[in-house]
């Protein structure tokens, strides 16, 4: 099982589109962080010009050659009353929460791989019984027939037998076509084929049991699960949200320069007393806006107001989701005690109604009774033990993958 969920992890499509996601939003990230910096450009050029002689002072037309070379900045903006810390901010917990939805596929595709690969080994052991089962009605079909044959047993015990073994025909086909299915769901969670060394048992009873969670278990094991904690970025983006709208009511100030030579000779680019520089800061005052910019405030306001309410959502959602896992829980370990209770109880009346059958103090309806009733038992018990394992692993997924109390 964890071979498949490291197959699965490595391999599943949907967790590859949760890795294109982050690096996505990895890439937005490093795009914001960068306009705190200033952008430096190499620049070159050539110009070219012709004065028409009745402008040019001389009489007589003039062309003009000029060259430059430089390096510049151009509008970098000074960050002095934090708005664009705080867009790098935003950007940061978004790619975090974008992190996390990741861990919440992986999550959820260690979960339906461990749930998969157990009902695969509780429908690999349905058709074994259900194989067994007709084994059994086939042999009673058979001593049926004899016993025809000799006069011992009538027509309708002979019909009621064929009915039995039709019926579990009917319970193997069915199942064996469920183990299709659980083999190629499997698979497609896996992403590849997989050998019959990956499979399970053919008993889930062979399947080694999952840990049972500690009493006691603290509620801080909540908040690691990634639906908590991306709820919880969001939340932090939208507070820097809030951050950049108000520092838009303040002035900016963006700087423009350039360093560099020019000459209106190419050889002469580099010579002394070439060098040209220019310097040009701005200043940018909001005055009127008609009220844009307070509006602004107030969408990333509300913005932050809906991500405090989502978060107390997926908070509520974490608890709820455990407290409802951890009663199916304990329901589910009573029904297998009585299931297995009940298997034990058929199994003794199906042989108690064998043998009055044999000694001819029953008929073959009692015999059969009891038989189908020790048989939906046994199918019964092989439920109850599957619902009682998944439900392990759906408290798994609720608790954000396990109950390892976080470190401090």
């Amino acid at each position: 099982l964890r071979e498949l969920i490291g197959l699965a992890l490595a391999n599943n499509r949907d967790l590859r589109v949760a890795a294109l996601s982050i690096e996505k939003a990895q890439a937005q990230y490093q795009i914001n962080r960068a306009d705190l910096l200033p952008k430096i450009n190499a620049t070159a050029g050539s110009e070219m010009a012709r004065t028409p002689a009745r402008l040019s002072g001389t009489r007589q037309a003039v062309t003009t050659h000029s060259y430059s070379v430089g390096l510049g900045f151009s509008a970098f903006e000074l960050d002095l009353f934090g708005r664009i810390q705080s867009l790098k901010d935003a950007a940061l917990e978004q790619f975090l929460a974008t992190e996390e939805a990741k861990r919440s596929v992986e999550l959820s595709l260690v979960a339906e791989v461990g749930q998969a690969y157990l009902t695969l080994a509780a429908d690999r052991e349905q058709l074994a019984l259900a194989e067994e089962i007709l084994a059994t009605e086939q042999d009673s079909l058979e001593i049926i027939k004899r016993r025809s044959e000799f006069g011992t047993a009538g027509d309708l015990d002979l019909s009621r037998a064929q009915t039995t073994v039709d019926s579990a025909k009917v319970q193997a086909a069915k199942f064996q076509t469920r183990v299709t299915e659980d083999e190629n769901l499997l698979a497609l969670l896996v992403g590849m084929p997989l050998s019959q060394e990956l499979l399970p048992a053919r008993r889930l009873s062979d399947v080694a049991a999952l840990g049972e969670v500690p009493a006691g278990l603290p509620s801080e094991v909540l908040t690691r699960r990634p639906d908590v904690l991306a709820a919880e970025h969001q939340l932090k983006s939208a507070n820097a949200n809030i951050g950049a709208a108000r520092a838009r009511h303040f002035p900016s100030i963006s700087i423009t320069g350039i360093l560099g030579t020019a000459s209106n000779e190419v050889n002469g680019l580099f010579a002394t007393g070439s060098g040209m520089w220019s310097f040009a800061p701005q200043i940018s005052l909001p005055i009127f806006q008609a009220g844009a910019i307070s509006a602004g405030v107030k969408v990333a306001e509300s913005d932050r107001d809906i991500m405090v309410a989502q978060y107390e959502k997926a908070v509520q959602t974490a608890f709820r989701e455990v407290s409802n896992a951890l009663a199916q829980g304990s329901s589910l370990t009573e029904q297998v005690q009585a299931q297995t209770s009940l298997a034990t109880a058929s199994a003794k009346s199906y042989e108690l109604s064998t043998l009055r059958y044999e000694a001819g103090v029953d008929g073959f309806l009692s015999k059969l009774d009891a038989q189908r009733s020790f048989a939906t038992a046994r199918q019964s018990l092989i439920s109850a033990r599957l619902s009682r394992r998944t439900s392990t692993m759906t408290l798994y997924k609720a608790l954000g993958g396990g109950w390892t109390a976080p470190a401090e």
